[in-house]
């Protein structure tokens, strides 16, 4: 068959560039080598972790916090089937969303591992092993990422496990240990721990979050440690063995000194690497960098003139609404058009309780760059509406440019922030100042109010409720 388009992969940047592509009047094709649409975030990362934080959360607030709110509850326990079902009825729904989108928008899905023969032409090899072809003017490639591992580790996705397989747990972990204080490692630590998991996590870097703003990090530790998790930051972790009941975790600190740690889990979470495996890229003379991403240009098009590629598979921050963005992006460049994409201004998230929010430029980004800044920040336990959820934990922080006061960078951590940052990337969207923001009204009681009192702290120290 001849297309238009083919985009090869489904996740959240495959399915949208197809839908994109769709309404642009394309014929566009879908190839997906798992039976289920949607990719890794639908299937085994955002959707799922997030439907399981939810309910841990639920049961977090039951034991700890309904007593205080005048609600009495007797034998209360997880019933983890139950909530590992309920996950799975909540991927299934969302993986259907996106089967009625195929449909709506008229896009043809074939199931099956997709790779190049040429440039114009992708093999579809089913799982029974029958191989069908099809021909495309254009081609995007958008087979995402999978859990990055290292050298000496044997993932045995029993005992040695990755976010897909904590997803998937039979029995609550007596002792997780989790090797990375990355994004998935604290959200699906949360999990756990606020179901009676003991976890400790060892992390190369001096803090958990690392790539946030510094800030960040040291507010989500302090709230983790209430779960009861415990830290090795600063430390390599060595070596990792397992039996059929425990695993051993080694790591060292900078001065060399070694730590041992026996736990039941051990969860790899140190990180994703692009999926190019069997893609066939050298067939169609695809080009990929010293880190095995597919190469791309401005307009995101490979060196190859009529193939482009999206999301986690190219350079940038592997996160599912920056693949949709791309997604858009090439299906608009295909057309004929000049999208843009202000890739400073792509929000991220840590759904860990409380949330974790950020756009713009870090403090620690500023001080490198030696542009002259000015900070202001306003914790949660100063907001009313904080005070009645019994959600004080966390601050907002903003930063602004010295001279003119534009917005460069907004850091939150507390209830609700994975919702209130996108008030700061419209805001930076269109150049506001911290003045600005400070001028316009929130409505009480809410923790958006938050980020107006930061705005005015940034601007002549002028918060109103601390």
């Amino acid at each position: 068959m001849q297309y238009d388009v083919t985009v090869i992969g489904s996740g959240p940047g495959g399915y949208i560039a197809a839908i994109r592509c769709a309404q642009l009047g394309m014929k566009v094709a879908i190839i997906e080598k798992y039976d289920v649409l949607g990719g890794t975030c639908l299937n085994v990362g955002c959707i799922p972790s997030k439907a399981l934080l939810d309910s841990s959360e639920h049961y977090h607030n039951a034991t700890h916090t309904f007593s205080d709110h005048g609600i009495e509850l007797k034998d209360l326990k997880v019933n983890l089937t139950q909530m590992i079902e309920r996950k799975r009825q909540v991927v299934s729904q969302v993986t259907g969303g996106v089967d009625f989108l195929m449909k709506k928008n008229k896009i043809d899905v074939h199931h099956g591992m997709g790779s190049f023969v040429d440039k114009n032409t992708v093999k579809i090899t089913a799982a029974d092993g029958k191989e069908t072809q099809i021909t495309s003017d254009k081609v995007i490639i958008a087979t995402g990422s999978k859990p990055a591992s290292l050298p000496f580790i044997n993932i045995d996705k029993k005992r040695v496990i990755t976010s897909t397989e904590a997803l998937e747990l039979k029995e609550i972990p007596k002792h997780m240990i989790i090797i990375g204080g990355g994004v998935i490692g604290m959200e699906l630590g949360s999990v756990y721990g606020r179901l009676g998991a003991e976890v400790s996590v060892v992390e190369f870097m001096d803090e958990i979050i690392p790539s946030m703003d510094r800030t960040m990090g040291k507010e989500l530790k302090k709230s983790l440690k209430k779960l009861g998790f415990k830290f090795y930051l600063g430390h390599k972790v060595t070596d990792v063995k397992s039996t059929a009941k425990t695993v051993t975790v080694k790591a060292e600190n900078k001065k060399g000194e070694l730590v041992e740690l026996k736990g039941d889990y051990v969860l790899v979470s140190i990180g994703r690497r692009p999926y190019t495996d069997k893609l066939g890229l050298e067939n169609a003379g695809v080009k990929m960098d010293d880190r095995g991403r597919v190469e791309v240009d401005a307009h995101l098009k490979t060196n190859v003139d009529n193939i482009y590629a999206i999301g986690d598979v190219v350079k940038g921050a592997m996160l599912a609404h920056k693949a949709e963005e791309e997604g858009v992006f090439v299906a608009e460049v295909i057309n004929g058009q000049k999208p843009h994409i202000n890739y400073n201004l792509i929000p991220g998230v840590v759904y860990t309780w409380p949330e974790v929010s950020s756009v713009g430029y870090t403090e620690e980004q500023l001080k490198e760059s030696g542009r002259a800044y000015k900070s202001g920040s306003f914790p949660y336990r100063a907001l009313g509406r904080a005070r009645a959820s019994m959600d004080i934990d966390g601050l907002v922080k903003v930063l602004a440019d010295k001279q003119t006061d534009e917005i460069l960078g907004v850091h939150m951590i507390g209830a609700r922030t994975a919702d209130m940052i996108s008030e700061a990337v419209v805001a930076m969207e269109f150049r506001a100042s911290a003045e600005d923001i400070a001028r316009m009204s929130h409505a009480h009681p809410t923790y958006s109010e938050a980020f107006k009192e930061a705005c005015l702290a940034a601007t002549d120290n002028r918060a109103l409720n601390i």
